[in-house]
């Protein structure tokens, strides 16, 4: 009982920050208009936060269970190359993915777009800026649990995961203001990438085990979320006009994919607990203990959903944001998310058992496979609900 109340507070913090962040960026919608291909950017810069500090909480809350974890400001501590690691990890990826952003937009014949500089810039000091916040309020999680007594696995993946969409989303918006500026964003753009080399080269041949353990084993996966994350922000990309024209689901769009990546990294994180613990063998088809594990987590998915829709039609008409009204907002959103909660059971299950079994991390790999698989599937699920109930 007590785990479904951690679960279920987690989740409605988590929903009311997000709601806050898709109102700035439904609030910023002359700025997405006027930077064409910045809504691309979006899916994959939140779930980039999730993805690397979800996953430092995972590993964070694994130590807490073991009895390894020591808070220390020691950069050769469990929770300082943790720091250092996602630290680098958060830098590296959010210039590469300004990089990739680009190069998707150009595949996928978005037209026009911002430039090469524009997307690096944006992505860059966006991430570094959210990755202050969302950081300090991981350890600070790490923390209380051990101070408290509360469940990290319950609690840290909705409030990173949901937090990331509060600090990244304004985070993005004013980052924006230094792109199109000619040669002064030439100049950022190039210094950021010189230090997201530089940066990679030093954690990689890092002296500290953990910090390049966490770095080699991390990157190959994140860049693969990075893919499946800027596929999410195609889908949405090409939406735009819709999305303008009911902007309730602009308001929608971080809490709903925040809520599916917070229930996949709720039950990865459970698991991953439980292998490496030994109280499940991580076989190929899921055990008792585990299905009852996701019946749990499905159970908080559809009172959130709920909250969800009914926070971006009370915020929508508050700020005067146009919306398709609340009987189609929240018949879309249950509706997709019906579909995301399956998914999430499977999903999780899959990337962790798969990881564990393999013998890597799966609090390294789980996380950031779960958040990413399921912002792409959350995209296309919310969009062709919204076609769906005809608001698209």
């Amino acid at each position: 009982m007590a785990d479904a109340r951690q679960r279920l507070a987690a989740l409605i913090v988590g929903v009311v920050a997000a709601s806050a962040g898709g109102l700035v960026l439904a609030s910023a919608d002359g700025t997405l208009t006027d930077l064409p291909g910045l809504l691309l950017l979006v899916p994959g810069a939140i779930a980039l936060r999730g993805n690397v500090f979800g996953a430092m909480g995972s590993r964070l809350g694994t130590a807490v269970h073991t009895g390894t974890f020591r808070l220390s400001g020691r950069p050769d501590g469990v929770v300082g190359q943790n720091l250092l690691g996602a630290a680098a990890l958060s830098l590296v990826l959010s210039a590469l993915l300004g990089v990739m952003a680009r190069g998707t937009a150009i595949v996928f014949g978005i037209s026009p777009t911002m430039t090469l500089a524009d997307f690096v810039v944006v992505s860059t000091l966006g991430g570094l800026l959210a990755s202050v916040g969302v950081g300090a309020v991981t350890v600070g999680l790490a923390a209380g649990s051990v101070r408290f007594g509360w469940d990290l696995d319950n609690v840290m993946a909705p409030l990173v995961s949901t937090l990331g969409d509060l600090a990244t989303v304004p985070a993005l918006v004013a980052a924006a203001l230094l792109a199109d500026r000619g040669g002064m964003t030439d100049a950022v753009a190039g210094l950021a990438g010189a230090a997201a080399v530089v940066v990679l080269v030093a954690a990689w041949r890092a002296r500290l085990d953990d910090l390049r353990r966490i770095v080699r084993q991390s990157v190959p996966v994140l860049v693969v979320a990075v893919l499946l994350d800027l596929v999410a922000g195609v889908t949405v990309e090409k939406r735009l006009g819709d999305l303008l024209a009911a902007e309730a689901f602009l308001v929608l769009l971080p809490a709903f994919l925040g809520v599916a990546g917070a229930l996949g990294g709720i039950l990865s994180s459970r698991l991953s607990t439980h292998f490496h613990l030994g109280l499940d063998d991580a076989s190929p088809l899921p055990s008792r203990a585990t299905l009852r594990e996701a019946r749990a987590v499905g159970a908080a998915a559809l009172p959130v959903f709920m909250l969800s829709a009914l926070l971006a039609e009370w915020a929508s008409v508050a700020t005067y944001q146009s919306t398709p009204g609340l009987s189609d907002l929240l018949t879309a959103t249950l509706l997709a998310g019906v579909v995301a909660t399956v998914l999430v059971a499977v999903v999780a299950y899959a990337t962790t058992m798969a990881a564990f079994r393999l013998g890597l991390d799966p609090d390294t790999y789980g996380i950031p496979m779960v958040l990413s698989v399921l912002d792409l599937v959350g995209a296309f699920t919310l969009i062709l609900a919204m076609v769906a109930v005809g608001a698209a």
